[in-house]
């Protein structure tokens, strides 16, 4: 039985013969963005990672176990994180801590999902511990418009290709 890898499961590159099916969403001409999802409700994320890959370009990691959520996101290496506040053991503020303290996750946009708020309070700018925040229950369009809006910008090719050297003909 082959042993089956992350990079197997969750491949960082696009390859230019696959395209999503349309009721996925998505072309061969777009990057699929990555989001991880931490909830301690498997409902929740379920229903968010259906709706979020049907209607748009991502591919969606549920994690339901808090205390496993900083090593899902290094195994999947999200563009983005979204991250329920109040879970057993381990709350989304300390993950959020301890996303924010390793070198490899730092530069990850995170976005609180919680129901300690009403959706005045979401509204009007605030953050929790300097991140986003919307508040649950969350509206897809609303949530797909926080994720876009804390993207990183889409880079333009995945290779890096060597600076030419200027030419000494002369």
């Amino acid at each position: 039985m082959k042993k089956v890898i992350e990079a197997d499961l969750f491949p960082r590159k696009t390859n230019a013969g696959f395209s999503w099916p349309s009721s996925v969403g998505g072309s061969a001409m777009k990057e699929t963005r990555r989001i991880l999802i931490v909830d301690n409700d498997p409902n929740t994320t379920h229903l968010v990672k259906v709706l979020l890959e049907r209607t748009s370009d991502y591919l969606v990691l549920e994690e339901n176990d808090a205390t496993k959520a900083h090593q899902s996101a290094l195994n999947f290496r999200p563009d983005l994180i979204l991250l329920d506040i109040v879970m057993p053991e381990t709350d989304g503020g300390e993950l959020a801590a301890r996303i924010q303290a390793d070198p490899e996750l730092h530069n990850t946009p995170i976005i609180f999902l919680t129901a300690l708020v009403t959706r005045a309070e979401a509204a009007s700018g605030l953050n929790i511990q300097g991140h986003p925040f919307l508040a649950k229950p969350v509206s897809i369009p609303e949530l797909i418009n926080a994720i876009e809006q804390h993207l990183p910008a889409r880079a333009t090719s995945h290779v890096s290709l060597p600076k030419e050297r200027p030419r000494s003909d002369t």
